[in-house]
């Protein structure tokens, strides 16, 4: 999660390739011991998804989209993806990962931010889980 944050603020914020982001992040010191088959998800699923990510979040937010630091929207983007799409992945260890990578990533308060966003976000798109 931690590399595709990383890859993911790069197509966010910079001008590269998907194909270029990828190939710099795979060199990256310690990325040969990430899971690299859940980081090639992450990764292509939210770069080639954004605009439904995108959509999915707005409406749970306080303030437009464009104001959103660009490492908070990514985590946002990974959290909505995994909800959506990695369904082995338990509801309660999407929220923490990503409130974590908000800690470790992000600006002061974006953790709460984060939660206040994902928390109620989480039922809708799992209803089952969340129940």
């Amino acid at each position: 999660r931690e590399f595709a944050v990383q890859a993911l603020y790069q197509v966010l914020i910079g001008q590269d390739s998907i194909e270029g982001i990828d190939a710099y992040t795979r060199d990256l010191t310690g990325f040969h011991k990430c899971d690299s088959i859940h980081f090639d998800a992450l990764f292509r699923g939210c770069a080639e998804g954004r605009a439904l990510l995108d959509a999915t979040i707005a409406p749970y937010l306080d303030r437009p989209l464009a104001e959103i630091s660009p490492i908070e929207r990514v985590i946002l983007w990974i959290g909505v993806y995994e909800l959506q799409s990695c369904l082995d992945v338990p509801l309660r260890v999407v929220l923490n990962e990503c409130i974590e990578l908000a800690k470790s990533f992000g600006g002061t308060d974006g953790h709460k931010f984060i939660n206040g966003v994902l928390h109620p976000l989480a039922p809708e798109l799992r209803p089952h889980e969340a129940a």
